[in-house]
């Protein structure tokens, strides 16, 4: 085993905290509570060539792996840009995944540069009000007409929908009745989310509000075959090549905020002074923070772990998910132990260790919750029967 720092990995990290230290925390409070996205932000990392540090080079991106992408998400949420910069970025990083693994020739010349340079936006619609995490009972549909396809359904909690042009959707193209498998059938499209045919609506929600969520409706958009992924109905398979990855990301996601949230505490536990010392004097206030520096510190070692084996083209689901688990719990102990450092002032939006505290609880839901997580361990890792 090899722990020695990367030297290639220092000017990552060096390069986004540059960025970053350009956008303080007021800048994302602001944004947050008046949900403007983070544009000025997002415009920053593109002219710094950052949003397409995983695209392939041949279509005009970095051509890094996991790991440098994880470094730079990592980067950004610890920052104090939390979830509302990571969110902002996330999908042009890695979401076009399946494109770059499994689209046309074609397909990727017309899409992934204007995705690397951040000029083109795409949002993922995968998630539907009825199916939620069953991801095969999915109702939107898409029906050959001529060369391409209508699309009729709903979609729920697309991030970046206001701001995207594209959408990355995962439609059924087979009734999973008529499929021999319920994972058949499905199919991805390069959709066009600028079109009569689509209304978009946010969903009010706790945080992470600069990105919104959002339900998108699609009534018969007209989508050219051109413009499908790969093969009709594959869709399920291509989607679970990205699955491992997108947990490492998240999860490094989660680490910086959790470190986010801990600089904070840190700060305010040596500066506050109560009963005539800094109340870090108190092993009541100094243990949970120490406590979350080493879950923390735990959690980095699984995602770096997890990340060299996608990178290095080794099995990785238990790796993956117990990164994203323990991550996502990590950062979330880190941000509520943030916030009860400071008491009441923990609650006070000027803190900003309780926008910190609503964004590190997202982590534990999406894009896949914590119980899901422990189904795939149960059953694929301990070999447990399986429970859904």
């Amino acid at each position: 085993m090899e722990f020695s720092d990367d030297t290639e990995h220092a000017p990552i990290r060096s390069a986004i905290r540059e960025i970053c230290a350009r956008f303080p925390d007021d800048y994302w409070a602001e944004a947050d509570a008046t949900h403007t996205f983070p544009w000025a932000f997002y415009d920053a990392l593109a002219e710094g060539g950052w949003i397409g540090i995983a695209i392939p080079a041949d279509y005009g991106g970095g051509g890094a792996g996991i790991t440098e992408a994880s470094i730079v998400l990592e980067e950004v949420a610890a920052s104090g840009a939390c979830m509302n910069g990571a969110s902002a970025i996330h999908l042009s990083i890695f979401g076009m995944h399946p494109v770059v693994r499994h689209g046309s020739e074609d397909l990727k010349r017309r899409y992934l540069p204007s995705v690397a340079t951040g000029k083109l936006h795409v949002a993922f619609g995968v998630t539907e009000p009825d199916a939620g995490t069953d991801t095969t009972a999915i109702r939107t549909l898409a029906v050959r007409d001529g060369d391409g396809y209508r699309v009729t359904g709903r979609k729920v909690w697309t991030s970046k929908a206001l701001e995207s042009d594209r959408v990355l959707l995962l439609t059924r193209t087979t009734p999973a009745e008529q499929c021999a498998r319920r994972t058949d059938g499905l199919t991805l499209f390069m959709a066009n989310l600028r079109d009569p045919a689509v209304s978009i609506r946010p969903i009010p929600k706790l945080g992470r509000n600069a990105v919104a969520s959002c339900e998108v409706s699609y009534d018969g958009l007209y989508v050219d075959a051109a413009d499908r992924v790969g093969a009709e109905g594959s869709g399920f398979r291509y989607l679970l090549d990205g699955l491992n990855a997108e947990r490492v990301l998240i999860a490094a996601e989660a680490l910086g905020v959790g470190r986010a949230a801990l600089r904070r505490a840190v700060g305010y536990a040596g500066t506050r002074v109560v009963f005539g010392r800094p109340i870090g004097a108190n092993q009541g206030i100094s243990f949970p923070l120490a406590e979350a520096h080493a879950r923390l510190a735990a959690a980095e070692l699984a995602i770096r772990q997890a990340a060299w084996r996608i990178d290095n083209d080794q099995p990785c689901g238990e790796q993956a998910n117990v990164a994203k688990f323990v991550a996502a719990d990590a950062a979330f102990a880190a941000a509520d132990a943030a916030v009860q450092t400071h008491g009441g002032f923990g609650y006070a939006t000027e803190y900003h260790v309780e926008r910190y505290w609503r964004e590190a609880r997202l982590m534990r839901i999406a894009p896949v919750p914590q119980e899901m997580v422990l189904n795939y361990l149960a059953e694929h890792v301990l070999g447990l029967p399986r429970s859904y």
